[in-house]
C-alpha cells in the first residue's frame, strides 16, 4: 500500500462525538475494536485497510486488550506496526485504549487484578504498541480475590506515572463499581468509563443498574459486542454460513441458535426492514438511544462491513 495520508475531510464525514460522562473526552459514537481480525493470524493488509477507513471517517477511538489476537498480544503488535507505518503523525488525534485482567501469561502473575499483573501488563502493552502512553487503561474484569483497593490503586498509579491518561473498568458488578467510583474520585483519578456487554439480546447493564449508575455519576459507558457476535445481523436468519463465526464454534456455538432465538431474530429483522434499514443498523441505533451510552464498539472483517456499521450514526 502507498504511504498513508489521512482524509482531510475526516471530521466532516458525518461522525458524531459524545461527551464521555462528566469528562472533557469526546468519543465517536462508533469506536473500532481490535478483538477480532487484528491478530497475528489475520491479514495485516486487511487490518490496515479497516483502520485507515475508520480514521478517515472520524473513528478516532481504537480499543484493544493485552490478550487480543490470536495469539495473545498480537493485536497490540498490529497496532504498533500501524502506528509506525500510518498513524504516528496522528497520535494526538487518536484515543487508544488497552486492558488487563484476563489470562495473558503463565504463572500466578499473568491474570486477574493484582498490582503486579496490571502494572507489568501495561508496560508490555506499551512496548507492543510502540507507544509512550495509552489514553485509557482498563481493569478488564472484576477480581473477587484481590482487594479492590489494590486493583484501584494500581489504576491510579498508572495515571500518576504518565503511562495512562484515564482509567476504566469492564464487566464489574454494580457494588464493586460503586466502590471503584468512590475510590478513584477520592484519589483524583475519576473513573472515565465502564465497558459492558449491551445489546438487544443482552441487557445486563440495564437490568443490574450499572447503566443507570454510570449515568447518575457521570461515568461514560461503551458497549462491546453490540451485535451479539453477529447474531443481530442477517447472517443467521436462514442457517449457519460456512464462513461464519458460529461455524468456527469458538465464541458462538451452534447450540445457541435455538428456535426461540431464531424467531426473535426474524422478528427484529422484520422491524428493521419496516424501517427501511438492515437489522445491524437498527441494533446499533437501539444501543445509542439508551440513556448514559457514550459509544458502541464495533468489530469489522472488512471496510464494507465497517461502512454499514457507521450508518447508525446519522439515523
Amino acid at each position: 500500500m502507498e504511504n498513508y495520508v489521512a482524509d482531510a475531510l475526516r471530521y466532516d464525514s458525518g461522525m458524531k462525538y459524545e461527551r464521555c460522562g462528566h469528562s472533557g473526552v469526546l468519543l465517536p459514537k462508533v469506536s473500532l475494536g481490535f478483538w477480532h481480525n487484528f491478530g497475528g493470524d489475520d491479514s495485516y493488509d486487511r487490518a490496515k485497510a479497516i483502520a485507515r477507513y475508520a480514521f478517515d471517517h472520524g473513528v478516532v477511538h481504537f480499543d484493544l486488550a493485552n490478550n487480543y489476537g490470536p495469539p495473545y498480544g498480537s493485536a497490540e503488535e498490529t497496532l504498533g506496526r500501524l502506528m509506525d507505518e500510518d498513524f504516528r503523525p496522528y497520535r494526538d488525534e487518536l484515543f487508544i485504549a488497552t486492558k488487563a485482567g484476563y489470562d495473558m501469561w503463565a504463572g500466578p502473575y499473568g491474570n486477574w487484578g493484582s498490582r503486579k499483573y496490571l502494572m507489568a501488563s501495561l508496560d508490555q502493552s506499551l512496548k507492543r504498541m510502540h507507544l509512550d502512553y495509552v489514553d485509557l487503561f482498563y481493569s478488564h474484569r472484576y477480581d473477587p480475590e484481590t482487594p479492590l483497593e489494590e486493583t484501584l490503586q494500581a489504576l491510579v498509579d498508572t495515571v500518576r506515572s504518565g503511562k495512562a491518561l484515564y482509567v476504566g473498568i469492564s464487566r464489574w458488578p454494580l457494588e464493586a463499581t460503586k466502590v471503584a467510583e468512590k475510590y478513584l474520585r477520592e484519589h483524583d483519578v475519576p473513573l472515565l468509563i465502564y465497558q459492558g456487554k449491551l445489546n438487544m439480546l443482552n441487557r445486563e447493564p440495564m437490568d443490574t443498574g450499572v447503566l443507570d449508575f454510570c449515568a447518575e455519576k457521570g461515568i461514560g459507558f461503551i458497549s462491546f459486542s453490540p451485535l451479539a457476535q453477529g447474531l443481530l445481523t442477517d447472517r443467521y436468519l436462514n442457517g449457519i454460513p460456512a464462513d461464519s463465526r458460529m461455524s468456527k464454534g469458538k465464541f458462538l456455538k451452534e447450540s445457541m441458535l435455538t428456535d426461540e432465538l431464531l424467531t426473535q431474530l426474524r422478528q427484529y429483522n422484520a422491524e428493521a426492514l419496516a424501517q427501511g434499514k438492515p437489522l445491524s443498523q437498527m441494533a446499533l441505533e437501539w444501543i445509542l438511544k439508551q440513556r448514559g451510552v457514550t459509544s458502541v464498539l464495533v468489530g469489522a472483517s472488512s471496510t464494507e462491513q465497517l461502512q454499514k456499521n457507521l450508518m447508525c450514526v446519522n439515523s
